[in-house]
Order: structure tokens, then C-alpha cells, then sequence
């Protein structure tokens, strides 16, 4: 066997050796094993194409296409769609303005860059699994087993449409844009836990993560838009912007009127037109997107054929609106489309940055007054189901009492939470008789009293200081005054003045970015799987930030630390149990008043539009649709 010599030096700086024989052998074999095992850095790192949250990805490395598809989809044809608002800028990145995308990414179409990947995020989501992604930008990333890092190794291909290579400083560059302050804040949100992006080659790229151990955070990168670092040298990014930056997907942006219309031209030979998730996707050669203030005038051009494609959301309309010959005639097709995508969190949220909202037994005796069964019944011909949840027609809706890991993880904030959550299913209920709608009129004032406010003369004015309770409900659809006028009758029936104030889609944008409202009607938009989105939406940090959406101004430790646990989940069961506790905290709370979902797609359209035989699950899947012959 070989002897080991260790040389060292002794305090003295004098250096000597010694010799163990018969331990060669063992030392080597030790170093052998370290090397082959799989705890040694070398074989720690992952190398994949794809990248999922829970479990592996549906679809293996070299797949072809998304099974809700179809591949040999015929590419022509030019439509057009209706965007009910209007915009001022190209640039959908930043906090001032409106873009464009706000409204077409109801279809799927949009002006925005292509990411590192696709799969989650607003580019492109997944039809038929809920937050995976697959290399799009990158043919593969790497990655650590503690997910400290990743690497993504670039497309050498890729580039914009204007010839220009897409390289790694180009995403080095976006990271920096989208954590500046001139950037919408949801993008610092989304990337709060990337500490620096590193180009280390012209197509390696490298995000370095401030904690490791969240699997979100690989995916939060992945999803990060890649803007040209040469265009927005030379241009301001913070400002509106009336010129198209260069993109690198199927589309370019052809013409536009700010206000008026914007105009998608499909790209013929674009760098990845032959990638996997770009086929039997995105099949019109053009897309124009025309801008209307009024949704009677813009209906009216869908009549009169002035416009291919109709979601529907007002439930009279849907009853009574589509008796016109182009139905009857079958060039117009009505339909309803199932699915199971999980419903945005619609309510009205009230802002506790005004005293008036800051008293829970105040917020509870609103939530009383909103009777929703009389308005489905009279206003929605019972087209709705009352939503019970901030999470609607998804499995992370908080039901029942709390049980199982949900129960260990309220168990810890029991002092801070009040004893009915424990003890009682949440529950709106439906006011289907005189009597039920009279005693939640008494529950409210009772409520009213309870934070000192009296109903004096039909009045309810405050105790101390004799101030009326007055506030002002904010919304930016005419349409929608229908439903509120009901409710506001209930408010004044508790001795509430109440207004409503109708602005116009720019007024209404900087007012809520501004938290400049009392009430205000609005949608969060939720996942399959819910992430760190959660923090834009409910965490402390983002109550005072212009722009957030944390729009009631929630301050709530309890809340903070489940919105952090939830996008640290480390299993699909502890997501679940996280977000149906933290759904749980924010009903008992009644920071919101939930409204209404459909479970359902309220779709009309010219008979020239053909889809896939199978619809996805996630996704209304537009972009998948073609033009017949």
C-alpha cells in the first residue's frame, strides 16, 4: 500500500513531514467517493428544458407541441378584436400610462417581450398545468439542489426583429429596468428575491437568489421579459411611449393610434417560429385591437360586423342582447364554454387608509348591507354564484373549518385572530326573504353602534364628533352603476350618504395607483397556483407603494407571514393549507366584500373562427384559434 506524506509548518515557520503508511488506500477511496457523490457540487447541479413547481412537467425535453393545439392550424387571415378603454403608451413596463396589453391580453395577444420562458406569467400561460415552464429564450438552465442560483444558457439564434442578437446583456439590462423606480412595481415584486443577474457570456446568463430553498424563485426568473438593451439606451423608459420597441415573437407592432387602435402583424420568420410552444399558437397574420369608452357602442360594432370576437360580462346582455339576425342566421355563433380556470378575486375593496374603513365592525356591517342574492336574481337573471372566497372556482378556497396543517398554522396566531374563525364555517349569506334582509340590516347598525356611530334622523353620524358617515364608491364603468345603485339603496337605508363617482379608464388607472378612493370595484387576478403575486396583493410592505394592489391598505402580521409561507410552499398540500388559511384570516377581517363568478366563458363570434377540438383547462386559448379555409 502507498504511504501519505503530509507536509506542514509549525509556529515557527520551521516545515516538516510525516509519513502514515497503510492509509493510502483508504484516503484515495474516500476522495473517489466524495467525488461520485451525489452531494458533491458537480453532481448537484441540474441541467432541464423545463421546470416545474410541484412534480415534473407534462411534456419531456424535445416535445412537439401543447396537446391543446392543433399543429397544422392555417396561418392567415386578419381580425378584429375590442378592447373596452384606451391607452397612451407602448411600454408595458411602467407605472405611468396605460399599455395597450391591460386589454389585449384577454386573448392572448400581446406587445410584450418574449421571456426566458414560457408557461407562467402574462407572455403565455400554460393551458393544461399550473406553474410550469419551458425554455423558450433558453435551451436549458441549471441550477443547484438549495435552487441558490440559476443559470440560463441563451438561444444563440435568438434575436429581435430587427436583426439585432438577444444576448445575456440584453436580460442583465431588463432586470435592471424592472427594479428601477420608474418601473410598475408588481416586476420589484416578482423579483424581490433576486439579489443580482450576472451576463457571464454573451447567451449565459445568471440570477443569484437572496434566500435559497424557494423552487418559486427559478420560475419568477424565467419569467422575466427580455427587452433590447440598445433601444431603451436611447429612449426613456419611464415615460409613455409612442414608439414600438423592438419585440421577438410572433408579433410586431404594425401601426396604432394612441386612444384609437393598435395593430399586431404576425411575423413570418421570427427566430423561434419553429420552437415547441409556438406551434398551432398564434395563427392570424393580423390583429387589430380597436379602443371604445362606451361597451353599448362597442357592442353595437360587433353587430354590425365591425368586430370578429365578443367576451361577454354583463349577464343581461347575454339573456336578452343576442336575438340580432347574424345570430339567427348563424353567421354569429353564441356559446358557452366551460372551464375551470380559477376565478380572479372581484369585490369591493375599502380603503383603510381612511378612517372611516379602519373599524372591523364598520367593514362587517358593509358586508352585511350587500345583498347579492337580490341583485342576481333582478340584475343577472341568476347567472352567478356568490363567491364565498377570495380564491373562486379553485381548490384554495378555504371551506369547512380549519383542519389539519391549515389548523397547526392558524394555531400559532390564535391570540391574533378572532375566536369565530376556529369555531364557524365563513359564510355570506343569501338574504331570499324579507325577514333574512331586515336582521342584516339590524346586524349592521347594531355593528354601526358598536363603533360608535348612531342613527340619528335617518342619519349615521359619528358619536364624538358629530360627522356624517359619507364616502364615495369609484368606478370607471358606466354599465356597472346598475349594480350598485341596489346596494347604495341598502346603505342609505342604514343611514349612510353615499355617492358614486364614474371617471374614465386613465383617471381611474392613477386614482387607485394613487390609493386616491374610499370604495372602489376591482379584480385580482389568481392562479391555479398562487405565488408571490399574494404580496402584491396583501402584504404589509406593499400598502403604501404607488401602484401596488394591496388596494385596502392591509397591515396584518398574520396575514404578512402567511402570504411569505405561501410562496414558500414546498409541496402542492402545504399551498393549499397556506392559502385557505390565509383566505380564512382575510374573510374574518373583511378587508374586501367578495362579489360573483361564472364558471364559464360568455363567448360570441363570427362563423369564420375554428378552434381545437380540445379547449385547454387554464386558459380561454385564443391564440390557438384560426380562421376557416
Amino acid at each position: 500500500m502507498p504511504n501519505i506524506s503530509v507536509s506542514y509548518s509549525d509556529h515557527k515557520g520551521t516545515r516538516a513531514s510525516l509519513k502514515y503508511p497503510f492509509v493510502g488506500h483508504i484516503f484515495l477511496s474516500l476522495c473517489i467517493f466524495w467525488l461520485l457523490s451525489p452531494s458533491s457540487e458537480a453532481s448537484a447541479i441540474e441541467k432541464v428544458t423545463a421546470f416545474s413547481l410541484y412534480g415534473d412537467p407534462k411534456y419531456p425535453s424535445g416535445f412537439s407541441h401543447f396537446e391543446y393545439v392543433n399543429p397544422s392550424a392555417p396561418k392567415s387571415g386578419k381580425i378584429t378584436l375590442p378592447a373596452l378603454g384606451t391607452f397612451d403608451t407602448l411600454n408595458p413596463y411602467v407605472l405611468k400610462g396605460i399599455s395597450a396589453s391591460r386589454y389585449s391580453g384577454n386573448y392572448g395577444i400581446t406587445e410584450l417581450n418574449e421571456p426566458l420562458m414560457v408557461g407562467t406569467g402574462y407572455y403565455l400561460e400554460s393551458g393544461d398545468e399550473p406553474q410550469t415552464a419551458y425554455c423558450l429564450l433558453c435551451i436549458h438552465l441549471e441550477y443547484p439542489s438549495d435552487y441558490s442560483w440559476v443559470i440560463f444558457q441563451l438561444d444563440p439564434q435568438a434575436q429581435f426583429h430587427n436583426g439585432t442578437a438577444l444576448t445575456a446583456e440584453d436580460v442583465e439590462f431588463s432586470f435592471q429596468l424592472l427594479l428601477s423606480d420608474q418601473a410598475h412595481p408588481m416586476y420589484a415584486n416578482n423579483l424581490a428575491n433576486v439579489a443580482k443577474v450576472e451576463a457571464l457570456s454573451p447567451h449565459r446568463v445568471k440570477f443569484s437568489f437572496k434566500q435559497s430553498g424557494l423552487r418559486t424563485s427559478i420560475l419568477r426568473a424565467g419569467e422575466l421579459p427580455v427587452m433590447s438593451k440598445k433601444h431603451w439606451q436611447n429612449h426613456k423608459f419611464g415615460f409613455s411611449s409612442g414608439t414600438a420597441q423592438p419585440l421577438s415573437g410572433p408579433y410586431r407592432v404594425k401601426e396604432f393610434v394612441l386612444g384609437n387602435y393598435l395593430t399586431l402583424e404576425r411575423m413570418d420568420d421570427f427566430w423561434s417560429k419553429d420552437h415547441p410552444v409556438y406551434q398551432g399558437m398564434f395563427n392570424f397574420d393580423e390583429v387589430r385591437i380597436e379602443f371604445y369608452r362606451d361597451r353599448t357602442v362597442a357592442f353595437e360594432a360587433f353587430k354590425s360586423g365591425g368586430l370578429d370576437f365578443w367576451i361577454e360580462y354583463v349577464s343581461k346582455n347575454w339573456v336578452t342582447a343576442y336575438d340580432f339576425p347574424a345570430v339567427a342566421q348563424g353567421r354569429v355563433i353564441k356559446q358557452a364554454l366551460p372551464h375551470t380556470i380559477p376565478s380572479g378575486t372581484q369585490a369591493f375593496f375599502m380603503n383603510m387608509r381612511r378612517p372611516l374603513f379602519q373599524s372591523l365592525e364598520v367593514r362587517k356591517a358593509l358586508s352585511l348591507l350587500f345583498d347579492y342574492h337580490w341583485i342576481n336574481k333582478n340584475i343577472f337573471s341568476s347567472a352567478y354564484k356568490r363567491s364565498q372566497t377570495h380564491y373562486p372556482n379553485s381548490e384554495m378556497g378555504s371551506r369547512g373549518l380549519p383542519l389539519g396543517a391549515e389548523l397547526a398554522l392558524l394555531d400559532g396566531h390564535r391570540n391574533h385572530l378572532p375566536p369565530a374563525l376556529f369555531e364557524e364555517e365563513f359564510k355570506f349569506e343569501l338574504y331570499d326573504t324579507t325577514k333574512k334582509r331586515r336582521s342584516a340590516l339590524r346586524q349592521a347598525i347594531a355593528l354601526l353602534r358598536q363603533s360608535g356611530w348612531d342613527y340619528k334622523n335617518k342619519l349615521l353620524v359619528n358619536n364624538e364628533t358629530g360627522e356624517p358617515f359619507k364616502f364615495e364608491i369609484l368606478i370607471d364603468s358606466p354599465s356597472f352603476q346598475r349594480v350598485l345603485l341596489p346596494y347604495v339603496k341598502q346603505l342609505k337605508k342604514a343611514g349612510m350618504q353615499v355617492d358614486i363617482r364614474i371617471v374614465d379608464p386613465a383617471q381611474y388607472k392613477v386614482r387607485l395607483d394613487s390609493f386616491d378612493f374610499d370604495m372602489t370595484v376591482y379584480v385580482l387576478p389568481q392562479a391555479a397556483y398562487p405565488g408571490p403575486e399574494q404580496g402584491l396583493y396583501f402584504h404589509s410592505e406593499q400598502a403604501d407603494v404607488r401602484g401596488s394592489r394591496n388596494l385596502s391598505g392591509i397591515k396584518n402580521p398574520v396575514v404578512d407571514a402567511l402570504v411569505e409561507r405561501v410562496a414558500e410552499a414546498k409541496s402542492h398540500d402545504d399551498l393549499v393549507a397556506t392559502t385557505r388559511a390565509l383566505d380564512r384570516v382575510l374573510l374574518w377581517n373583511y378587508y374586501m366584500i367578495p362579489h360573483w363568478h361564472l364558471d364559464y366563458h360568455r363567448l360570441a363570434y363570427r362563423n369564420r373562427f375554428q378552434r381545437p377540438e380540445h379547449s385547454p383547462d387554464l386558459s380561454l386559448g385564443f391564440q390557438t384559434w384560426w380562421l376557416k379555409n
